[in-house]
């Protein structure tokens, strides 16, 4: 028996939020060896590892209904990153998430895609809430929380790591 998740597929003006799959293990397994990219989502890993993370974030989608998507800039149909709504096991809360490719960073994608993202929690799922969890020295992604609109609420013990929880804006508060 085969079980595939339905994942729908997103768009922005210059973005492809789709479904992972096997044409994107050779770029996300060069994001996932890289220490500078993982230092704050559990560190490098190999690419047999790697496999193993597209294949829980797919794993994730037939769980909760939501999960990961891979982002590919349309102009070029390249894989340059993922975007998603993730709350694993033991996870306080639905949270909002980014991570780019090196050579897609300073474009403004991880705002684009993470925009779209939330967009689809409040309006398709019927999220009230959103959050996302930075780590105090990932100055990067706390500029695309706040370029979103989220605000720093506190700070928190995520298993062993200490994290800010950003509170992104409701749904009653963004643009129709």
């Amino acid at each position: 028996m085969t079980v595939a998740p339905s994942i729908p597929t997103l768009e922005t003006e210059r973005l492809r939020l789709r479904g992972f799959g096997e044409s994107d293990l050779d770029r996300f397994a060069e994001f996932c060896a890289s220490a500078a990219l993982t230092r704050f989502v559990g560190g490098t890993s190999d690419r047999r590892t790697t496999w193993g993370r597209i294949a829980a974030y797919l794993g994730h989608w037939v769980l909760r209904g939501y999960g990961h998507w891979a982002i590919e800039e349309k102009a070029s149909g390249r894989f340059v990153g993922y975007s998603g709504l993730w709350k694993p096991e033991g996870w306080p809360e639905p949270e909002v998430i980014w991570g780019l490719h090196g050579d897609a960073h300073g474009r403004g994608y991880a705002t684009e895609a993470a925009r779209r993202v939330r967009e689809y929690a409040y309006r398709e799922l019927g999220w009230r809430t959103a959050a996302s969890f930075i780590a105090p020295e990932n100055v990067p992604s706390q500029r695309v929380a706040h370029r979103l609109g989220a605000a720093r609420e506190r700070d928190f013990k995520l298993f062993t790591t200490t994290v800010g929880l950003y509170r992104h804006p409701g749904p009653e508060k963004l643009k129709p």
